[in-house]
């Protein structure tokens, strides 16, 4: 079992070389060998896949196929949707005024005010009169 899991089978099987050929099937005749290992042909795929994710995001990044994806919209539309949002914010807060100005308004008319006395001692000073 150890040797199964030990690195250097493993490096060596990446190694081992393969030859991969191509047949005519009706002459049997060989029309193209190549010798691959496996560790060769784990490079290319990783590489190709890499540049075809590469040139996708490139593609969608550099031209206006970004404007077709879900979510993506154009300079304008955020500005205009930036200036709705603090439209917005700015009626939920005027009407969350008025609302309590008007609860205020209606437990005045029905006397349900607790009626607070300032205690405060006021010291005013008085006025000097002037005598001529």
């Amino acid at each position: 079992m150890a040797r199964l899991f030990d690195a250097d089978s493993t490096l060596k099987r990446l190694r081992n070389r393969y030859r991969l050929v191509v047949m005519n099937d009706d002459t049997y005749e060989e029309v193209v060998t190549f010798k691959l290992s496996r560790l060769s042909v784990y490079i290319t795929l990783s590489t190709i896949f890499v540049l075809l994710v590469g040139l996708t995001v490139a593609l969608i990044t550099f031209t206006n196929l970004k404007y077709y994806l879900p979510g993506y919209g154009s300079q304008s539309q955020r500005k205009e949707l930036m200036f709705y949002k603090t439209k917005i914010d700015s009626l939920e807060r005027s009407m969350l005024y008025k609302d309590q100005y008007l609860e205020s308004l209606k437990k005045v008319l029905s006397g349900d005010v607790k009626s607070t006395v300032d205690t405060a001692i006021l010291k005013i000073p008085e006025v000097e009169k002037s005598t001529q």
